[in-house]
């Protein structure tokens, strides 16, 4: 990534030709990412191996998801043994809440105002384990982080706090170290739904203390649907049950010769929490595209992010009949901006006329731009609001 116009001109040639053809501004990555061309064309290639299997060859099987989980562990800084590859985020979810060691007399802290992804699977693990799933109340359009922080220090029956790292609809970021510093000081395991922060943002779990991070790849990693990954601390592999099990998360399953030894040693890694066939052709697009945000640089992204951002939050204290329900301050933001205005159907439509990509989401207009969007295409989303 790079602020060079040139460069970023040239990028876009390259990986998102639609967009320099003037087909649509895509401001919608909190939705759907675009797919880069690098992995389009990853995507093409092993499907025509696909369709014809003789031409599959040893190399478009164990080693894409190696590559995947090595991928995965470089951007945020984890081994790729703490990675395990998912459909998507919901079965990090779930794989925390269900391996925990969580029962009757247990307290897993929530929020208010979470995508369901990251209610119902703890509901139901509530429901069937015996612990308590309690969801705090927001405070504004955030996660209230004084309560969260008091509830972690004062009450002892609190065992797990599960929080998405981003808002899906305020955009509203919470303090990830400070959250889970506070977790780790009173043994409180600290489970991360990052599907609305990774890419946007930088994160390196060598120095951030969580303990799961689930994302699934297809909004802001710009990947296929089917495509993501969860991070397990290493410290917690060997300590944790699968809940469900799968052909290929057994040590031996790698020997294609000794299948019916039925030997149900688990992996000693992540792959052990791996269900099943995962879907090769979703992770060989989503490895070209992790592949490119590292050749571009994740810290590079993230500002260039926070530039295209902060140029929208600036323009709503021109405009009357515009509330802002995104935080302001870098620190407490993201890549999405929720925009309530007095007329929301009627300014959707102005930027659906102006080939705006973007959602409508709890009463707000979200724009969500990413790495290859353009500050002259953020002047032409105010101009179809102004």
């Amino acid at each position: 990534m790079t602020d060079n116009v040139a460069e970023l001109s040239a990028l876009r040639a390259r990986e998102f030709p639609w967009e320099v053809r003037g087909d649509a501004i895509h401001f919608d990555h909190a939705s759907v990412g675009p797919l880069p061309q690098c992995a389009r064309d990853a995507l093409d290639a092993y499907g025509l191996k696909r369709a014809e299997p003789h031409r599959l060859g040893m190399d478009d099987f164990f080693p894409v998801l190696d590559r995947a989980r090595s991928l995965a562990g470089q951007l945020i800084g984890a081994s790729a043994g703490e990675i395990a590859l998912t459909t998507n985020t919901s079965w990090g979810v779930n794989l925390a809440a269900y391996t925990l060691p969580l029962g009757p007399g247990d307290i897993v802290l929530g929020s208010r105002g979470e995508f369901p992804a990251n209610v119902y699977p703890w509901m139901a693990a509530a429901k069937a384990r015996g612990f308590t799933f309690e969801m705090l109340p927001l405070a504004g359009t955030a996660a209230d982080e004084e309560l969260i922080l008091r509830r972690i220090a004062e009450d002892e029956r609190v065992k797990c706090v599960a929080l998405s790292w981003v808002s899906f609809w305020s955009g509203a970021r919470i303090d990830l170290a400070r959250i889970g510093a506070a977790c780790r000081a009173a043994e409180v395991w600290f489970a991360v739904d990052a599907i609305q922060g990774l890419g946007p943002l930088t994160l390196d779990v060598r120095t951030m203390p969580v303990d799961f991070v689930s994302c699934g790849a297809q909004k802001w990693l710009c990947s296929p649907w089917g495509s993501g990954f969860v991070y397990v601390r290493g410290e917690l592999i060997p300590q944790l049950e699968p809940p469900a099990a799968g052909w290929l998360a057994q040590a031996s399953s790698g020997d294609f010769g000794r299948f019916l030894d039925y030997d149900p040693a688990w992996h000693t890694d992540a792959r052990k929490f791996e269900v099943g066939t995962i879907p090769y052709q979703d992770i060989v697009g989503m490895n070209e595209s992790l592949a490119l945000f590292l050749r571009l640089g994740p810290k590079q992204i993230e500002s260039h992010v926070r530039a295209l951002t902060t140029r929208i939050i600036e323009w709503t204290h021109k405009r009357r009949g515009v509330k802002l329900l995104t935080p302001e301050a870098a620190a407490s933001r993201a890549g999405i901006v929720a925009l309530a205005t007095n007329d929301l159907d009627g300014d959707s439509k102005k930027l659906r006329a102006a080939k705006v990509t973007h959602s409508v989401r709890e009463g707000a207009i979200r724009l969500s731009p990413h790495f290859h969007n353009t500050m002259e295409e953020v002047e032409v989303v105010l101009g179809a609001l102004g």
